[in-house]
Formats: structure tokens, C-alpha cells, sequence
């Protein structure tokens, strides 16, 4: 007896409905990333082991879905590797390419090797799906699609002034009201390690920060000591823990905190630069807040850094983040090339988007109107008017069997198409057709004009 057919865990199929949902918001980032001047490439869904490894920090880096090598992969292995049963180490010989973990990396590779034909600033955006071997959960899946735009070859802040913008604007579009941009500054981050006197823990020290809205103010303290920070330097940042007030209070509460370390005060004047100048330009929906325990723990941040938490009503991890990075091409060959970039996570924006009820109810991939098939002479008779419907885009077919009419409406029922046309001997000789509204139950004898200006 056959096994029942399952999906891995951490994917998921999409009916009809949920792929014209996913579309709807898709095409609402896409127009908005046109609209303020990004224009669109692809990479491919598996890189070279290599070109991933190393850039998402240890974490990242587990995470990340190797691809075994073709053929028989075991016959290049490292033999004390395999006899030891090392996997870690044996990865490598048998695996040299893995799917793609995010699509930043990706695109840094991408701006390396094409250099010589882009145009810079080069901004982009890209819409694609990544995996990660992560812990399925709500809102957290192995396979999810991600839809970035990215600003190369220039160091102004204007730009990130510009990418809050953006995901206001998105948002706005959405009518998703209520998200908050956090924002905060790496060289904030290292100025508080520099502060400390633990600047050779600046990962650490940032990743564990970054956990304090997850395991609470004791669990980051623990992890730090367990880290190698000690009590005395966790101590003087004792502030951070309960960082209030508004954006303005909390940048002079620290370029106080911060006020023997230079790099700490260049990262204050570039949060005080972008908070500063979208205040002034102003928000429509979305509401911009310091928070500086947002470490996002990927160690190629180096300037400012994003995080979008959704609404409060809706229990959500973050919907969306991004940052600058003054040296990811540098890894690729390319030095000098600073980036800034953010990214908007689809499937958790569907789930927000859902549960609040802000879906269309036009948002539908079914056909507009049900051709009901009464036999040969009839369904030819209607597929003439269908395909002058369909050349002015309206969504309409033919029930394909000259079935019973109860079952043929009854389709149309479950398909949640709103109208029956119904074609018989009467409607052929008056050159019209009889539309049926299957919500009301109204029906009346139209012409083909008639019919098209009803079902657009």
C-alpha cells in the first residue's frame, strides 16, 4: 500500500486563493520599489558553498541547507573526516554548493562579477525565495520568499533616510497601520564593547543583546558572562536594559553613554542625521523608534541597522530589516563599495495581512463569470464571446463537459465565481446572452457590450 504523500517540514503548498493573496502584496513591493527607482535582477537559488559560508555569522552559518555533490559524493571524501564521523569538517569535501540563505550575499557576489556593466549607485530589487534549516514556527518557515531592495555605491544617508520611506510607503499601500521601523547603529553597538572594555566580544556581545526581547534582561546578562564578558562591564551598560524616552532623548542619553569613543559618536551623528530628517519629512502610517538592543546578529552590518515590528494587536516576530554595510563586496574582491539595503518578509506580511482582515475582497485568482455548456452549438456560440472578454482582460471560461446544469453551477459555487452566463436556442437567435448573478440570484438577457461592462 502506498505511503500518504507529506511535504517537508517548515514548507507549504498554496492553493489558488493564498498564491492571489501572496501576489497582491508582492505586486504592491514591487510597484513601490519601481516607484522609488529600484530595478529588478535574479540569482539563482543555489550558490556555491563558498560564497555563503562565513557571512551570516556561526548561527547563520548552520542554518544554511547544503547541497550533497553529484554522483557518488562520498568518493572525494576526507577519509579521517568520514572514519571520525566529523561531519562538520567532512561537509566541505562532499558539498560545494548550498541554496541560498538570503539574498544579500547573493547580490554582493552578483555586483562583483558584473562590476564592468553596472551603474553606480546601482539600486536593486529582487524578489525570491530563500531556505534556512531553522526551527519551524509560526511566522518562521524553512522555505519563504524574501523581497529586497538594495542601494550600492554610495555612502550617503540620504539613502536611509529614503528606505524608511519606503517601507512606510509599502505599509501604507497595505493599509497595514500601526508598524514600527526600529532603527539603531552598529558603531553604536561597538562603541558600548569599546566603552566596556570588551570590544574583542563585539559579536557576542551584540548577538546576546540582540535576545533581550526573547529571554528577557537575565538571560542576556547570562549569556554574556557565559561569553566571557565580565559582571564589572555588563554593569556599565546597565542603562540599555530600560533605554526610554523619545528618539531624541535616547540619541543625547547616548552620545552621553558614549562619549569616549569616537566611533560610538560617529554612529550617534548618523542616527541623529536619519531620525532627524524623516521626522521632518514625516511618516503616513508607520512610526520610526531607537531601539538599542537591535544587534541584528549578522556580522556584516557596519552602519545603520532595521527592524519592522508588525502592529501590537498581532503576536509577530519582525516583518521585515535590513542595514548598511560599508565591506560586503570586499569579501567577493571589490573593496570600496559600500551598500545599504533592506528586505520585506512576504509570508509573515500575509499572516499579519490575514489575521487584521486587510485583504481585498478583489484579491482573487478566479474567473469573473462561468460560461454554463448547454452542448456543442451553445459552447461555441459562448467561447466567441469569451474570447472577446478575454481580449479586453476579463477572466471568464467555459464549463469544458456538456455536464448536468445543477453540477455546472455548483462548480462555479465552490470556485467563488460570482456569474453564470447561460446560452441557449432563445439567446442565439437574439444575439444575447442571459447573466446570472449567483449572489443575489438575479438574472437578466444582456448584450455582449452589456456583458463587458458588467464584468469589468
Amino acid at each position: 500500500m502506498a505511503s500518504k504523500p507529506s511535504i517537508p517540514k517548515g514548507t507549504r503548498d498554496f492553493s489558488p486563493a493564498e498564491v492571489a493573496k501572496r501576489q497582491y502584496i508582492i505586486q504592491i513591493i514591487k510597484s513601490n520599489f519601481e516607484k522609488f527607482g529600484f530595478q529588478p535582477i535574479e540569482t539563482p537559488s543555489f550558490e556555491n558553498s563558498e560564497t555563503l559560508m562565513g557571512k551570516y555569522g556561526e548561527e547563520g552559518d548552520r542554518l544554511i541547507f547544503k547541497i550533497l555533490n553529484s554522483g557518488d559524493y562520498l568518493a572525494k571524501a576526507n577519509a579521517t573526516h568520514l572514519e571520525a564521523k566529523d561531519s562538520t569538517r567532512l561537509t566541505s569535501s562532499i558539498s560545494e554548493k548550498a541554496l541560498r540563505y538570503d539574498l544579500t550575499v547573493p547580490f554582493a557576489r552578483y555586483v562583483v562579477q558584473h562590476q564592468n556593466e553596472i551603474e553606480f549607485p546601482f539600486k536593486r530589487y529582487q524578489i525570491q525565495p530563500v531556505w534556512r534549516a531553522d526551527r519551524p514556527q509560526k511566522g518562521r518557515f524553512r522555505e519563504f520568499f524574501q523581497c529586497d531592495a538594495d542601494v550600492v555605491g554610495s555612502k550617503s544617508l540620504w539613502q536611509e533616510v529614503e528606505l524608511v520611506q519606503l517601507y512606510d510607503s509599502v505599509f501604507t499601500a497595505l493599509g497595514l497601520a500601526g508598524v514600527t521601523i526600529k532603527i539603531n547603529n552598529r558603531k553604536i553597538l561597538s562603541g558600548i564593547a569599546e566603552v566596556i572594555g570588551a570590544s574583542d566580544k563585539l559579536i557576542d556581545f551584540t548577538v546576546a543583546l540582540d535576545k533581550l526581547d526573547k529571554i528577557g534582561e537575565d538571560g542576556v546578562k547570562k549569556e554574556m558572562i557565559e561569553k566571557g564578558i565580565a559582571e564589572e562591564a555588563i554593569a556599565k551598560v546597565q542603562p540599555l536594559f530600560n533605554f526610554t524616552g523619545t528618539i531624541s532623548e535616547k540619541i543625547e542619553k547616548l552620545s552621553a553613554l558614549l562619549s569616549s569613543s569616537a566611533e560610538g559618536l560617529k554612529g550617534v551623528e548618523e542616527l541623529r542625521f536619519i531620525c532627524d530628517n524623516v521626522t521632518n519629512l514625516g511618516l503616513s502610517t508607520a512610526s520610526l523608534d531607537l531601539d538599542v538592543t537591535l544587534a541584528r546578529g549578522l556580522n556584516y552590518y557596519t552602519g545603520a541597522i532595521f527592524e519592522v515590528a508588525a502592529p501590537k494587536t498581532v503576536a509577530m516576530g519582525s516583518i521585515g530589516g535590513g542595514g548598511r554595510y560599508d565591506d560586503l563586496t570586499g569579501i567577493f574582491g571589490l573593496k570600496n563599495m559600500s551598500g545599504v539595503g533592506i528586505s520585506f518578509g512576504l509570508d509573515r506580511i500575509y499572516l499579519v495581512v490575514e489575521e487584521l482582515g486587510l485583504f481585498p475582497e478583489a484579491v482573487t485568482s478566479t474567473s469573473k463569470a462561468l460560461f454554463i455548456n448547454y452542448g456543442e452549438r451553445e459552447a461555441f456560440y459562448s467561447m466567441i464571446a469569451i474570447k472577446e472578454l478575454r481580449a479586453v482582460g476579463i477572466k471568464v471560461e467555459l464549463y469544458p463537459d456538456n455536464a448536468k446544469v445543477a453540477k455546472q453551477f455548483q462548480h462555479a459555487d465552490k470556485r467563488f465565481i460570482r456569474y453564470a452566463v447561460i446560452v441557449g436556442e432563445e439567446e442565439m437567435n437574439g444575439n444575447q446572452y442571459s447573466l446570472k448573478d449567483l449572489v443575489s440570484g438575479e438574472q437578466k438577457k444582456v448584450s455582449l457590450e452589456e456583458l463587458k461592462q458588467i464584468l469589468k
